[in-house]
């Protein structure tokens, strides 16, 4: 009984925060995005678990940095 008002408890919290927070959303999109992609580096490749890491955390970053160029030269065409 007390474990599920607890779980309901908890996910009543959960919706009220995505369905009021894109940023929340994202947050929780990026940490899932993180161990998913360590777990794919890690099985795939057989790189160390530290460094499967690394690149799950860099790699969007540098995705990012080229949106956001590939964006500014593409506005530049477009006007």
């Amino acid at each position: 009984m007390i474990f599920n008002e607890l779980t309901k408890g908890i996910w009543s919290v959960v919706k009220k925060l995505i369905g009021e927070s894109s940023l929340v959303l994202a947050v929780i999109y990026t940490i899932g995005h993180i161990f998913i992609a360590t777990s794919c580096n890690f099985l795939i490749t057989g790189a160390a678990v530290e460094l499967a890491a690394i690149d799950a955390v860099v790699e969007p970053i540098v995705n990012g940095v080229w949106f956001y160029a590939l964006h500014k030269v593409a506005r530049r065409f477009v006007k």
